[in-house]
């Protein structure tokens, strides 16, 4: 009943592992079990990038993944050069606001594409919207937080059932 930012991330198993869907809430604003569930719907359906997870689909093929986030916290330097000194790569996720917009990648996506610091936040600010150097503005946050990562093995699981039963 912990209130917690979470992402629930679909990958499909076959033919091959590929993104299927991956939506989340970034702050602590509902329980986590509730926001999970929550999450875990949007990804399956809501996902503007993907079409709708089918029935057959989703027992078969679709692996699912909770990654339960700490409260992001600003990074505030003098220096936004010195930026990508503060991020570690594969603990931090990072969150990029400004300019009515924001991006948010989660820690396993910089290991997953072997990003260093300064690509990974180039990166978020490009799927914010904005140029690849925003993070270098002082008009633009940088949020950092950590997770941890909880996935199933195979296409069978509890949160799984939870879909199904609704």
């Amino acid at each position: 009943m912990r209130k917690s930012g979470v992402f629930v991330t679909l990958n499909s198993i076959k033919p091959k592992h590929e993104l299927r869907g991956c939506i989340g809430f970034p702050y602590p604003s509902e329980p986590l079990a509730d926001a999970t569930l929550k999450a875990a719907i949007y990804a399956a359906v809501d996902d503007p990038r993907f079409p709708p997870v089918s029935h057959d689909e989703l027992e078969e093929s679709i692996v699912v993944e909770v990654t339960v986030l700490t409260p992001p916290s600003d990074l505030r330097v003098k220096d936004r050069r010195t930026l990508p000194e503060l991020i570690e790569v594969g603990r931090h996720g990072l969150i990029i606001e400004g300019r009515g917009t924001s991006g948010l990648l989660l820690p396993q996506v910089a290991t997953e594409w072997e990003w260093d610091a300064s690509e990974f936040l180039t990166n978020c600010c490009l799927k914010a919207g904005l140029p690849p150097d925003s993070w270098l503005l002082t008009d633009i946050a940088v949020k950092v937080f950590e997770a941890q990562i909880f996935e199933e093995s195979d296409p069978s699981g509890v949160i799984k059932e939870k879909l199904l039963e609704g």
